[in-house]
């Protein structure tokens, strides 16, 4: 009998000291689900940020493009007026169109090259938000790492280190929030 009362007592007082635990699990818990979270949107604005540069990629794409046209136009026009024409009444005609054309390009290649550096404007935005959450997500993940040492050291100091690192980590990926 004496044999299993002190069973329960050791019992009792190792289940005391498995409560002080409890903290650090939850806390554990809760750490593993903020690193999914900025796991999630880090990756969700990297995909965002490729799609984005593909964006002005294409702009500047289509940009060059027009601009080669554009040119070929002016030798054109330059050809035309260097070359003898055999009908010089018609000559202006073509002169005339393609000049309005040029103007048409003109404006064309100024919209889409402001198009392409509003683009690339986001891209830069888009890199310094994933980079927040980046940097939460490592910082979260350490956390997670340091209060699992408390579990084996019961070294309350791992706990209050991770929770510290813990806290940093969302506070960085928060920060992400407010890039514009």
């Amino acid at each position: 009998m004496a044999e299993e009362i002190h069973e329960l007592a050791e019992n009792a007082h190792h289940g005391s000291h498995e409560e002080g635990m409890a903290i650090v699990t939850i806390t554990m818990a809760f750490l593993a689900v903020l690193v999914a979270v900025c796991s999630l949107m880090g990756h969700r604005t990297h995909t965002e940020e490729l799609l984005t540069q593909t964006k002005a990629t294409d702009q500047w794409a289509y940009y060059q493009a027009k601009d080669i046209r554009r040119r070929s136009y002016e030798v054109f026009l330059d050809q035309m007026t260097v070359f003898t024409l055999q009908n010089p009444q018609s000559a202006e005609g073509v002169k005339e169109k393609y000049a309005k054309q040029l103007e048409t390009y003109a404006k064309q290649l100024k919209d889409l090259e402001e198009s392409a550096r509003e683009f690339e404007s986001e891209v830069a935005k888009l890199q310094k938000k994933a980079d927040r959450f980046d940097l939460g997500e490592v910082l979260l993940e350490a956390a997670l790492v340091i209060c699992s040492i408390t579990l084996l050291t019961r070294k309350r100091a791992f706990w209050a280190i991770g929770v510290v690192l813990g806290a940093a980590g969302v506070v960085i990926a928060a920060i992400a929030f407010t890039v514009r």
